[in-house]
């Protein structure tokens, strides 16, 4: 998970302030003392870091709380919200416009992971149903066509580029135009780089900017620079209009700090956010610069890239899950003639093990099992998949999903965990290959969920009316509902929303 070791900190803190028997002002001040030297260690901002413990006993006044004000969740919302405040800046960054080619430009200096990127960038939004094409307007470094053509041709994205022609200028028109011609909507141009700034990368740049008329410049960052981060950006600004950043190698142990500071751009993506990246600085800068970031990279692969979201982002980071991006990840891979079948089943609050199977093999569709399971509450994937351990967790769930292939339809469709006996046990178990205290094992997790599952309650949610409900489903599930009107319907035979808005992302605030 991103931030994975500053997030287990602040959650850890959190715990242990909703332990003590009584929530008073020593024990406050412990748990916010111990959230501000995670945020230290990570490199956060340190006068960020005061303001928000300040704004944050500002509002947790204790002496002014009537009794009966539930003082725990107060001070978990307003811990919620100043991180959210930390990292939203307000303001939209910019997108890209159906029914027209708008043309991206990737610059920075060699070795920051342009080429990369830029493939990385157009991948996603091929995903999301964009038309999007790649030209190498990189002469400078050898083999820069030969990577971009590889990246492409991998995600199957259209590309332009040369081996003979030198001029990156020429190179860029006619991969617009053509791409243009083509009726690509998203025109990705990767330009040269160099080892240090120099007078012509940035004429070079200037040139090709000119040429190109790109309605948005990304700047693509090393975040291992630091504090050189300043006066390399400024330069780069100078020469053509940033309007967005990226910051590449925040993996390992790069702090970032400098990767942002005092850059007024319109944009960020932070990219390679795995590992054990401190990355702090990075965000603490965004905040300063009130500079959305629009994208994080959790990791090498093509697909391992996603939409920044402000609530949800801090929600993992609190090991409170993302119930919403989850399900959006379930859409994704879940065919659209099941999706009205799996409402119902939500709605019902029924966990059956073929429930269970089925979402297992989705998980393993979703992408890195990490990421995937970032998006649940701690409760749900702390014992199944504890941290550090994913490979042996994906090869758990897959032997359970072997184990459930030996099961008759009655047992996998029954919520009844008493209909399985010792018995059945024993012929599962022979049936799969695997010990009958294996079988045991997988339906002790089995019971662990389905007792989650039907936890899952979010107070008032029965009174929701259809029109509530339908802003917490995705527009494409709505419409295979049937609308505003199917979903009514649907309602109205399952008699409730039960836990409906829970999965939906919706939380007791």
């Amino acid at each position: 998970m991103v931030f994975a070791q500053l997030g287990r900190s602040i959650s850890r803190a959190i715990q242990q302030m909703s332990n003590a028997t009584i929530i008073d002002e020593k024990v406050l001040n412990e748990c916010l003392n111990e959230i501000t030297r995670a945020l230290l260690q990570s490199d956060v901002q340190f006068m960020l870091v005061c303001n928000m413990q300040t704004n944050i006993k500002k509002i947790v006044n204790l002496d002014d709380l009537a009794a009966g004000h539930n003082k725990r969740k107060i001070i978990q919302q307003a811990i919620f919200n100043e991180l959210c405040k930390m990292l939203d800046p307000g303001k939209p960054s910019f997108t890209p416009k159906e029914g027209k080619a708008t043309v991206f430009m990737f610059v920075g200096l060699q070795g920051s992971g342009k080429t990369t990127t830029c493939t990385k960038y157009a991948y996603y939004h091929q995903k999301k149903g964009w038309k999007p094409a790649l030209v190498c307007a990189d002469t400078f470094r050898a083999g820069a066509f030969d990577q971009l053509k590889q990246n492409a041709t991998k995600a199957k994205i259209p590309f332009f580029g040369s081996y003979m022609e030198s001029d990156p200028v020429k190179i860029a028109v006619e991969g617009v135009e053509r791409f243009k011609k083509e009726n690509r909507d998203l025109i990705i141009v990767d330009t040269s780089g160099r080892h240090k700034q120099e007078a012509s990368l940035f004429e070079e740049m200037r040139q090709v900017a000119e040429a190109t008329e790109p309605d948005l410049v990304i700047f693509v960052m090393d975040s291992s620079i630091g504090q050189a981060a300043f006066d390399q950006a400024q330069a780069f600004k100078q020469s053509v209009a940033v309007g967005a950043v990226i910051i590449t190698k925040m993996d390992g142990h790069a702090k970032g700090g400098g990767a942002l500071s005092a850059v007024a751009v319109g944009a960020v993506i932070i990219t390679k956010m795995d590992g054990h990246a401190k990355g702090g600085g990075a965000l603490s800068a965004v905040a300063a610069t009130k500079s959305p970031v629009i994208f994080i990279g959790i990791g090498e692969h093509m697909d391992e890239f996603e939409v920044f979201d402000v609530k949800p982002f801090v929600s993992r980071l609190l090991g409170m899950g993302d119930w919403s991006g989850f399900m959006d990840k379930i859409h994704e891979v879940v065919p659209m003639e099941q999706q009205p079948e799996l409402v119902q089943k939500l709605l019902e609050g029924n966990f059956t093990l073929r429930i269970m199977y089925e979402q297992f093999q989705n998980m393993l569709k979703m992408g890195p099992i990490g990421q995937v399971f970032s998006m649940l509450p701690n409760n749900f994937s702390v014992e199944l998949m504890p941290k550090g351990r994913e490979k042996e967790s994906q090869a758990k769930i897959k032997r359970y999903m072997t184990m459930m292939d030996s099961m008759t339809n009655e047992e996998l469709d029954s919520c009844n965990p008493k209909l399985i006996n010792e018995s059945r046990m024993m012929r599962i178990a022979r049936g799969c290959g695997q010990q009958v205290r294996e079988v045991m094992e997988m339906f002790e997790e089995y019971k662990r969920l389905a007792k989650m599952w039907k936890g899952l309650k979010v107070p008032n949610s029965r009174n929701m009316n259809p029109q509530q409900m339908s802003k917490l489903l995705p527009p494409q599930m709505l419409k295979q509902i049937g609308g505003l009107g199917g979903l009514q319907s649907l309602m109205k035979q399952m008699g409730s929303a039960k836990d409906m808005t829970g999965m939906f992302g919706a939380r007791d605030k």
